[in-house]
């Protein structure tokens, strides 16, 4: 069994705070804004499924990951293999930027 640091659900809170207060918007009619996949907090930093709820902002956030990814602050979380299995058990392709 695994033990759960404090530290990384810190760091996460303050990234999801950081990019909360600054949220960027694309071209496309989706809000690119990273704590919208709050819901998804729970599957990436442990070992449970994502819910519902995780999905569906999975899928509607799909057209912000490339934009994502280039930012190294969030990237550091979402280009994992924990992330990448939360998406392919969502059904969410993951990009290739």
């Amino acid at each position: 069994m695994h033990k759960f640091s404090f530290v990384p659900y810190c760091v996460v809170a303050l990234v999801v705070v950081v990019l909360f207060s600054g949220g960027t918007r694309t071209a496309e009619a989706v809000t690119c804004d990273v704590s919208e996949l709050s819901p998804c907090m729970a599957a990436i930093t442990s070992p449970k499924p994502p819910s519902t709820t995780c999905c569906s902002k999975l899928k509607e956030q799909k057209p912000c990951f490339c934009q994502y990814l280039k930012n190294p602050t969030i990237k550091q979380f979402v280009d994992t293999p924990r992330a990448k299995k939360i998406a392919s058990t969502c059904g969410v392709e993951y990009p290739q930027c």
